[in-house]
């Protein structure tokens, strides 16, 4: 079963947004294309949470903070957004709820993700950091190209686990990145995880500024954390210190984000504080 989100969306402009210059038609090129231009336009990034200004939960306003703020935002916000793009484009999409596993086993569901449907349902994620690129197969057992790395799925009484492969010497590891089943959700759904993951003094949403986006498409990729401004391209990563003072500039340069004096100030202040 699919719950719409019934958002308000501006198609054109949402597109012209993020690049996308074809004629958008329900297949799996597409959907490929709109979910790379998303995530090289749009930052993974939790800057409102870290200067305690919260967010919102509700499609229509992250289309608005995305489309006309130049934001981005948590999974919630993009992959929330995303989907009411997808679905206004004539897409099949559910929301499913997953637990991130990145930490150890876990089953507290704080994290959203997209199943669309095409000619298979696919999975596919925006908001997730540097997560994979290009939608994958559900259906499909076995090693699955992410555009980042290779991806499989594991199937187990709990769900679905969407594991990153470690592969090295002819040897693939799986690593488990979080845990899902395929029941569809509301946005509302997810009010209490996003309501608690903001103040949570366990988590680090609310403690370190940070944002992240794919370079022309992927799987090249930028990240400014509160010290580091980390760029990978052609798989080789380069990380370069940040000073300070610097902060503000390199968000501004890197994912075209500018906000006013005091936020840069309090953002700055609390990149200062988080630095080891």
């Amino acid at each position: 079963m699919t719950i719409p989100l019934n958002a308000p969306v501006d198609v054109d402009g949402y597109l012209e947004w993020i690049g996308y210059g074809g004629t958008p038609t329900v297949d799996l090129a597409t959907l490929t294309e709109l979910q790379q231009l998303h995530m090289t336009a749009v930052p993974f990034e939790n800057l409102d949470i870290a200067l305690g200004d919260g967010v919102a939960l509700d499609a229509d306003t992250s289309i608005d903070k995305i489309v006309e703020q130049g934001r981005g935002g948590w999974c919630f916000e993009v992959n929330g957004a995303f989907a009411a793009l997808l679905e206004a484009l004539g897409f099949d999409v559910k929301l499913l709820g997953a637990a991130v596993l990145l930490g150890g086993p876990s089953r507290v569901i704080e994290h959203l993700a997209l199943e669309v449907q095409v000619d298979q349902p696919y999975l596919v994620d925006v908001g997730f950091g540097e997560c994979f690129t290009r939608p994958l197969t559900l259906n499909q057992p076995g090693r699955q190209d992410g555009g980042n790395a290779a991806y499989e799925f594991i199937a187990s009484p709990e769900g679905t686990t969407l594991a990153r492969l470690d592969e090295t010497e002819n040897v693939a590891v799986p690593v488990a990145q979080y845990r899902f089943k395929r029941v569809a959700h509301a946005l509302g759904d997810f009010a209490p995880a996003s309501a608690s993951m903001q103040v949570d003094p366990e988590k680090n949403w609310h403690k370190r500024p940070f944002a992240t986006r794919l370079l022309d498409r992927g799987p090249d990729r930028v990240t400014l954390t509160s010290n580091r401004l980390k760029i990978v391209r052609d798989g080789v990563p380069t990380e370069t210190p940040v000073a300070v003072g610097e902060w503000a500039a390199k968000l501004y340069d890197w994912f075209g984000i500018r906000l006013d004096d005091a936020a840069e100030q309090a953002l700055s202040q609390q990149a200062r504080s988080t630095r080891p």
